[in-house]
Parts: structure tokens; sequence; C-alpha cells
């Protein structure tokens, strides 16, 4: 969404962009007005001072939002249009085609804070081992066994997981592996910035590292999901886990089982060598 902040922005509309999420990270998007979670309660009054509202799903996350402003967009037929285009260049084309920005770009502006050295750490591999839900997961101990192989090529593997997470994943100690403890998502960030490379299951932190232009390599069930929600702000690939199953339910039932450690060490490695980086 940030896309759509940075393109009204740049053609001088004032924008204020709401979410717990941007909050933590007011510091990455420079100049951008942002505020916490909206209330129910809240919205009629805090929305009246705007003249349009823009909301990416429809029920989510307020149900009934044009109850409470007269002019308000949903993007969900971006999310559902036939495209081989990504998420990110939808939304570039939607404030260009229906916003009429013309100089509409991809770009979301995010910027490092002072201070901070891009891939500082070019060994580093940051490995999100989560999702937003189960069914996107690849399975957790062939994670562990991948960061053990490019342990052993010479890369300094480590997981990142959300706090509430870090529990069911303090095992993977046991192997000599990292799990940093960094909390909020500005910290997450920042580590994320500093890191040379990025592995992960489809999830909002593999958009962070592509937009961070670390090199990303992302594991999808389908290629449908991969198509339209594959990072794709910087340099990255994308691994399916499915492309060889028949129909819709067995490929989301069981990609993670057809993926190997052996596949997707493999696409690091081919990413690695595609981009001659370090």
């Amino acid at each position: 969404m940030m896309t759509i902040a940075r393109n009204l922005q740049r053609d001088g509309v004032a924008v204020t962009v709401f979410g717990r999420q941007i909050e933590s990270l007011r510091e990455w998007f420079p100049g951008v007005e942002t505020g916490g979670d909206l209330l129910v309660g809240d919205l009629a009054a805090t929305l009246a001072g705007f003249d349009t509202v823009i909301q990416m799903h429809h029920e989510k996350p307020f149900a009934g939002l044009e109850q409470f402003h007269p002019r308000v967009i949903f993007l969900d037929h971006i999310c559902r249009v036939r495209s081989h285009e990504s998420m990110a260049d939808r939304l570039a084309r939607f404030c260009h085609d229906e916003l009429r920005l013309t100089s509409a770009h991809k770009c979301n502006g995010m910027t490092a804070p002072a201070g901070l050295q891009h891939r500082k750490n070019p060994l580093r591999v940051a490995i999100h081992p989560t999702a937003s839900t189960a069914d996107k997961c690849w399975l957790p101990e062939r994670f562990i066994r991948l960061a053990i192989r490019l342990r052993a090529l010479g890369y300094s593997p480590e997981f990142v997981v959300a706090p509430q997470e870090r529990a069911d994943w303090i095992h993977i100690e046991r192997f000599g592996l990292t799990l940093p403890e960094l909390g909020s998502l500005d910290n997450v960030a920042a580590w994320v910035f500093e890191s040379g490379w990025f592995i992960g299951n489809d999830s909002g932190i593999g958009h962070l590292a592509s937009s961070l232009h670390i090199p990303t390599l992302s594991l999808f069930m389908r290629r449908g999901i991969a198509r339209t929600w594959r990072p794709d702000w910087g340099a990255g690939q994308v691994l399916i886990g499915s492309t060889y199953l028949p129909t819709g339910f067995l490929k989301e039932r069981y990609w993670k089982y057809m993926l190997s450690v052996r596949q997707v060490s493999r696409a690091f490695e081919q990413m690695r060598a595609t981009l001659h980086f370090a």
C-alpha cells in the first residue's frame, strides 16, 4: 500500500497511512504521515478530515467502511484480475490508470535510516520460516536442514520470527543455529537491511526484504499465487513447490512435501550466481 501512498505524495497529495506496522516503520518512510491502528469507534471522526479513503480489501481490516466515509476505494479487483503482473506492478498501474497519476511507479519510497549499511553482512542469510497461515509454510525441519547446508557452504544462516513465535523455534539453537531476538518491526527491518540474502515463505517479511533490495528467494505453494504476490521491488526469485501436482487441492496440501532441501539450496545458489553478489 505504500506504493500508492508514495505515488500520491509525489503528485502533491497529502497522505496519512494508518496501522501498527507502518507506525513501527515510520522512520523508514520519511515525510509520510503515519498513525497507529484505527478503532471502529473512532473511524467516523478520524476519517472525516480526509477526502478519500483507500483500503486494500472490502472486508478487512474494516467491514462496511463505506458507512463511515462517503468516498472509499477498495482494491479487491486488483487482487482478482487475471494478470501476469505482480501486485507491486498492479498497484503502480492502478495509480496511473485509476488515480490518473501519470508518472506512477512501483517504488514505495522505503529508505533506511542513517547509520545502517546495506548488506553489511554479505554472508548472512535471513531465514523466515513462518507466515500468516500454516498452509503457506514449508516444513520446519527442512528449513533447519537448509540452514545447516548453507552453513556448510560458508554462509551464516539466521532465523527471524515474531516474538510470539519464538518459543516454537528456540530449539534450533541445539543445532548451533542463530535465532536473534529482534523485537519490533523496525529492528527486524534494520537486521534484514544489513543481511546479505533472504529465504522465506510467502510472507510480509519477504516483501520487506525485497523493498530493501535484499536478494530474495520466496517459497510458494502455487504458481498463480506466486505470480500475483511475489516480492517485486528488488532482485529475487520464487520457487514453486507444487509444479508436478495435478489439482488445486493436492497443490495446497502437499506442496511443502514436494519441495526438497536440495531444490531450495540449488535455487539459492543459482540466484546468487545470477546476481553476481558476494
